[in-house]
C-alpha cells in the first residue's frame, strides 16, 4: 500500500469521524434531557422535570408530558443565549467542513493540485476544530452551571442533574476536535510532501 492511499484512507476516516461528531451535536438541539429531576410526591406517584435549550417540561407517572417554551427571550439567563449561539455556530462551521472536506479528499478528485486540495483540506479540518471548541465550551458551560447550582447549598430552588443530551454533546464535539487535528496533522504531511522542489 503506497503513501497517498494510506492519506486516502486516513481522510476517510477522519470525514467519517468528523460527520459522526457533527451529527452527535446536532441530534442534541431537540433532545430535551438537558437537565433532568425527579421528585417523588408519594410511594406510587412522582414527577420528572427536564429541560433544554428551549423549553421546561415535566411529566407524571401516568406518562402525561406538558412542556411549556421559555416565555420571553430577553428574560433567559445569559449562559442560555450563549450556548445557543455556540451550539448553532458549531453546527454552521461543521456544515462548512463537510462541504470542504469533500472537495479536498484525494478520493473524490474534485480539487485541483495535491498542494491545493492540501490546502481546502487544512481548512476543512480548521473547521471542524473551530466547531468541536465551540459545541464543547457550550456544553461544558452548560454542565457546570447545572452541577454548580446542584453543589450550592444556598441554591433553594429545585435542583437537577446532568441529562443525556450533554453527554452525547460531549461524545460529538471530542469526536470533531479529534478528526479536524488528524485532517490539519495529514494535510500538512501531505503539502510538505508534495511541495515541488527548487530549481537551481
Amino acid at each position: 500500500m503506497n503513501y497517498r492511499t494510506v492519506i486516502m484512507y486516513t481522510e476517510i476516516g477522519c470525514f467519517v469521524t468528523c460527520v459522526c461528531g457533527w451529527i452527535l451535536v446536532c441530534s442534541t438541539l431537540p433532545i430535551q434531557y438537558w437537565t433532568y429531576s425527579e421528585v417523588s410526591r408519594t410511594v406510587i406517584t412522582s414527577a420528572r422535570f427536564f429541560s433544554n435549550l428551549w423549553k421546561d417540561c415535566t411529566s407524571d407517572s401516568t406518562g402525561k408530558t406538558d412542556c411549556k417554551e421559555f416565555p420571553s427571550l430577553l428574560a433567559l439567563q445569559m449562559y442560555i443565549h450563549l450556548c445557543r449561539a455556540l451550539i448553532i455556530t458549531s453546527i454552521i462551521l461543521g456544515l462548512f467542513g463537510d462541504i470542504l472536506a469533500l472537495v479536498g479528499m484525494k478520493c473524490t478528485k474534485l480539487g485541483g493540485s495535491e498542494i491545493v486540495n492540501a490546502r481546502v483540506t487544512v481548512a476543512a479540518g480548521i473547521n471542524y476544530l473551530a466547531s468541536g471548541f465551540c459545541a464543547m465550551f457550550a456544553f461544558s458551560w452548560y454542565g457546570n452551571k447545572v452541577i454548580s447550582e446542584f453543589q450550592d447549598p444556598n441554591h433553594r430552588t429545585q435542583k437537577f442533574e446532568l441529562g443525556s443530551a450533554l453527554f452525547i454533546g460531549w461524545g460529538g464535539s471530542a469526536l470533531l476536535m479529534v478528526g479536524g487535528l488528524l485532517y490539519n496533522i495529514f494535510a500538512v504531511m501531505e503539502g510538505c510532501q508534495s511541495r515541488p522542489l527548487p530549481q537551481p
